[in-house]
């Protein structure tokens, strides 16, 4: 308790430092939560808390509630609530196997969105329908600051949108991790008509203020955590991967000869995963310097540009790290985190930032298809993953817009997989206005200033396995055969060929949704 008090530096506030056992009465079940967080950050003492309670108490499936988050929270209370039953609907975005498996299996009612949108949609109140308020707002922080601002932890995300809504609010001062002050740069929503710009022309460029201002009044009680982050391990480099990265360097060192790029590039954008991860690597060994980030969740990767003297500045709403990152980041805090910063993901997602700054966006599909339309949220059309994330934010709104996927999947049956290039994708999240540049192991295809057929045979030569060229070459040319003659041959496709492609590619009985993660 002494650390907590070192860390509540407003006195008014300490009286309300409590058990995490007193908090248990205040939940009931239908009740709307929000849950500080993004990949990381996230409250983990009362919600674990709360799933003692339900499992001691033999409460599965009568302890129900409506969870609104940032993105993704740690697997260790996510997947712990979706198995006891206590997540009734979840928006807008998760990472968990067990939530997922729920929410297609309809036991959890997920809705997706663009989490730009979203945190924005709840100042709205287009997201508590037919609740109407957000009953309790649980968010991790590293202190209380004398005015009784709250200094978050490793995210941002909707934080301060929850703290501006919620009826009550339940603070964990996490006293096992450094205090994040100063890391953060907050600003608070607020509503059109009076909407002002955000005007930030640097990815270095600060322009709220380092704490969540919060009406003390809400505040019931302040619990010490003392629980670090779970960590996402990060999954080995493959060859393929390297190779996908390899090609982007390529492209964007032609982009820099030609005159597109300035030779430190413009700020970047990487999203998710082992491909992500293997872009940036290949960037940092590159001759680029002083790169600069701007992006949605910072991996490892950003601690390894800043150790190599390559990183000039960083802005993310989130430090999702690894384990072993995490461990780099505490040994060296003032290290790192000098040339970081932590914002609202209204913020680090908002598309006139994005396109002010000339973002490079870098992100994984599922699939893509020929004329280059991409499904990154749904396997088969109808399985949901976990959700479009913000990826659409970024690659709506980038200078450059990249996907990067391998051109196969391989399944327990079949070592070449599954084709990733697909003749009609089974779910839209990104339309062919959106993307630029695709990318598999096999090439990079530039879509810029080309036409459906022209970017199609581009796709099928420089991004489609071996194996599967000749099936989307016999596609291509037969729904062209048949559109041409009939005034339809703009972007032709033979609908019920394109549906019977994709079984024969994706489904097939052997493809399982774990194969995308």
């Amino acid at each position: 308790m002494s650390e907590l008090k070192n860390r509540i530096l407003c006195g008014s506030l300490r009286g309300k430092a409590s058990s995490t056992e007193e908090t248990i009465p205040l939940f009931k079940t239908g009740m709307t939560l929000g849950f500080s967080g993004f990949s990381g950050g996230n409250p983990k003492r009362i919600p674990l808390a709360l799933a003692d309670h339900v499992e001691t108490n033999r409460l599965q499936g009568e302890l129900r509630f409506n969870l609104l988050t940032g993105a993704s929270i740690g697997l260790d209370v996510e997947e712990r609530w979706a198995k006891l039953g206590m997540i009734d609907s979840r928006w807008p975005y998760q990472a968990s196997r067990e939530s997922r498996n729920r929410v297609n299996r309809g036991d959890i009612r997920m809705g997706d969105c663009h989490l730009s949108m979203f945190p924005q949609n709840l100042v709205y109140g287009f997201h508590t329908i037919p609740q109407g308020r957000i009953d309790i707002a649980i968010i991790e922080a590293t202190g209380i600051t004398e005015q009784g601002e709250i200094i978050l932890s490793e995210a941002v995300g909707i934080s301060p949108e929850l703290v501006m809504l919620a009826d009550q609010i339940l603070i964990e001062v996490n006293t096992a991790i450094p205090s994040f002050a100063g890391l953060h740069d907050i600003v608070m929503p607020n509503k059109p008509p009076g909407r002002q710009p955000y005007p930030i022309t640097r990815v270095d460029q600060r322009i709220g203020s380092p704490a969540i201002p919060c009406d003390p009044n809400k505040i019931v009680a302040i619990v010490e955590s003392h629980r670090g982050g779970v960590g996402r391990p990060l999954d080995p480099v493959e060859s393929g991967q390297t190779l996908i990265a390899q090609h982007i360097l390529g492209f964007l060192q032609s982009e820099i000869h030609n005159g597109r790029l300035p030779t430190n590039l413009l700020p970047l954008q990487s999203g998710v995963g082992s491909i992500a991860n293997a872009v940036l690597t290949e960037l940092g060994r590159g001759p680029f310097d002083r790169l600069e980030i701007w992006t949605e969740v910072m991996h490892d990767t950003v601690l390894d540009l800043q150790e190599a003297g390559k990183l000039a500045f960083a802005s993310g709403t989130s430090l999702a790290l690894s384990p072993s990152g995490l461990k780099r980041l505490y040994d060296d805090f003032s290290k790192f985190t000098s040339r970081i910063v932590l914002r609202p993901s209204q913020i680090s997602n908002h598309p006139e930032i994005i396109r002010r700054l000339g973002v490079i966006a870098m992100n994984t599909p599922v699939e893509f298809d020929l004329y280059g339309h991409a499904n990154s949220s749904h396997v088969c059309g109808s399985q949901i993953l976990n959700g479009i994330g913000g990826s659409g934010d970024f690659l709506r709104n980038g200078y450059l817009s990249i996907l990067h996927t391998p051109s196969t999947r391989p399944t327990p049956t079949d070592p070449t997989g599954i084709s990733c290039v697909v003749p009609m994708v089974s779910h839209v999240d990104h339309t062919e206005h959106d993307l630029d540049v695709l990318v598999t192991e096999q090439g990079l295809a530039d879509l810029r200033g080309r036409t459906p057929l022209e970017r199609a045979k581009l796709v099928i030569e420089r991004c489609a396995h071996p194996d599967y060229r000749p099936l989307l070459r016999d596609y291509l040319e037969q729904s062209t055969h048949y559109c041409l003659p009939k005034g339809t041959g703009h972007q032709p496709h033979l609908l019920g060929k394109a549906f019977k492609m994709h079984q024969n590619l994706v489904e097939n009985g052997t493809m399982k949704i774990e194969n995308w993660n």
